[in-house]
Order: structure tokens, then sequence, then C-alpha cells
């Protein structure tokens, strides 16, 4: 009987050792427990970008809209521009990132006013530090440029915005810059193109630009026009909350049969987009004075 109840005994201990380890050993042994899975993102671009067909009139109405509301709303703005331009020589630039003040043409009353434009160079690291300063009504039209280097920084150089040295490597002068007339060339362009069989256009919506939710518009031609500023495929990601164009680029024609370039992509005509971008900051004289001292402009 003794040995019977030594035998039971160690039977229940062992029956108790089998089921705390069926409860508390890893499953899957091997694979470390990582715990529940993350949920999806709300923002996963798979999930809500969706693509339609859109109409030139369309995008020409919402051109339009933006154009009023910047005249009723927009005073100044600051952002960081991320630009690379094909320049009219037909040479494409290294990408360039600055970072940018203006003062707008539809301030205060509402049209008429002078554009104001600083700008800050944070690369091409040759370029890095480079400032200018421009305005229609300041420094009798003249663009105050700050040059890096020993010998070229000790002088702030006035060069005429539409003269050579100022434009080369630019597709456009400064005169052209900003959120306004990015809208207006968007509009010219769009009445052009108003009954052409062949530009087709498409709207994206949900579209992830930095950590805003946009519209991607893309405008596509089926062959060249031979117009000035030809381009096979031009994008345009538009804030719609704020109805402002936060970036646009556009892209020429792949090379053509007999130039030695059949089958290369498509190059880059010009590409702007603003990061950043804070509207209605309050931007003063100060902002675009070279007498500032935050900025060190030479005082010869």
């Amino acid at each position: 009987m003794a040995l019977s109840k030594r035998r039971a005994v160690i039977a229940a201990i062992l029956l108790f050792a089998v089921v705390l380890t069926m409860v508390f050993w890893p499953r899957g042994r091997g694979k470390p427990d990582q715990g529940p899975l993350p949920p999806v993102s709300a923002n996963s671009k798979m999930d809500l970008e969706v693509e339609r067909p859109l109409s030139m009139d369309q995008v020409l109405e919402m051109a339009r809209a933006a154009r009023r509301h910047l005249s009723d709303t927009l005073e100044d703005y600051t952002a960081r521009l991320v630009k690379q331009e094909m320049d009219r020589q037909g040479v494409v630039g290294p990408e360039s990132e600055m970072l940018i003040k203006v003062q707008s043409r539809v301030r205060s009353d509402g049209e008429g006013a002078s554009l104001r434009v600083y700008l800050q160079f944070t690369r091409p690291e040759d370029l890095k530090g480079r400032q200018v300063i421009w305005g229609e009504d300041l420094y009798d039209g003249k663009m105050a440029v700050h040059e890096v280097g020993l010998i070229l920084g000790l002088k702030t150089i006035w060069l005429d915005p539409a003269g050579a040295l100022a434009m080369r490597g630019q597709r456009y002068p400064i005169t052209q810059i900003g959120l306004v007339r990015l809208v207006e060339q968007l509009i010219e362009r769009g009445e052009k193109d108003l009954d052409n069989p062949d530009v087709s256009v498409t709207v994206t919506t949900n579209h992830q630009f930095d950590d805003r939710l946009t519209e991607l518009i893309r405008v596509r031609r089926s062959r060249p026009s031979n117009e000035p500023d030809d381009f096979s495929l031009a994008e345009i990601v538009v804030d719609p909350e704020r109805q402002l164009i936060l970036a646009y680029r556009s892209f020429g024609w792949p090379g053509r049969a007999g130039s030695g370039l059949e089958g290369s992509s498509p190059p880059i005509l010009e590409s702007y987009s603003y990061h950043d971008l804070k509207i209605n900051v309050g931007l003063t004289d100060a902002d675009f004075d070279t007498k500032n001292p935050e900025y060190r402009f030479p005082s010869f």
C-alpha cells in the first residue's frame, strides 16, 4: 500500500508539472513574443489614395477659386523652398533648398502691393549661406546678394534681377517667384489647353505631402505641342483646406528617335515644393532690409 501511495503522489506531481508547462511555456519556441501587431495607420497611402479623371474646366475652376482666395487672405508667408530647374540652355541644375520669406502682391488692400522676397540658401553646399533680398519697391529694383566665401562675402553685390548674372542657371527671374504666381501660371497654361484633345487630367485625393493630406493633379500630354515650356507630364500638389499649391513639377519628353536618347526618362523641366509653409506670420520691413543685423550683409 505504501508503494502504491508513493506512485500515486509521484503521478500527481508529474501531471501538475505538465499542466504548468502547457500554461506557461512560450508558444512557438524560438520566436520571441512580439506582442500585438500595430494597428494599420489611418494615413496609409495604399488605403487612402484614389485617382479619378478630371476635366481642364474643373482644374481652372479650382485655380481661379484659389487665386481669389489668396487675394482675399494672403499677406505674407515663410517656407522651405526646394527647387530644381532646366535653364534656358537646356541644362538641369542641381536641386537647391532655401529658406524663404515673402510679402505678397495681394496683401493689404488686395492687389497691387510690391512683392518682396528674402532667400537664404541651405544647399547645395557651394551655395549654403548665400542670401538674396529683392523687392519691387526696394533698392531701385536691384537684387541685393550676399555671397559666401572670404572674398565675395566682403561686399554686397547688386544685380539686375533679369540680367545675365542673376539669370545664370535659372529658368525664371526672382520676380516670378511665389505662391500667387504659381497659381497664375497654372491658370495661363490651363487656358491654352482647355480644348486640347491631346491633354488628359486626373486627380488623386488623400495624397500625402509632408504631414498633410492633399490632392495631386496630373496633366498628361499624348504628344508634344511644340509650344514654349511644352511638357509631357505636370504634377500639381494642392492643399484643398488652405487653397494653396504646395508643389509643382513638370517633365519634358523622352529622347526622340535618332537622338541617341531613345528610351530615356523624361527630363525634369522645373520643380518647386514649399515645405513647412506658414502663412500670415507678420513679416515687416526689417525682414527685407540689408541692414537687419541678423542677416550680416556687408555695409559696403
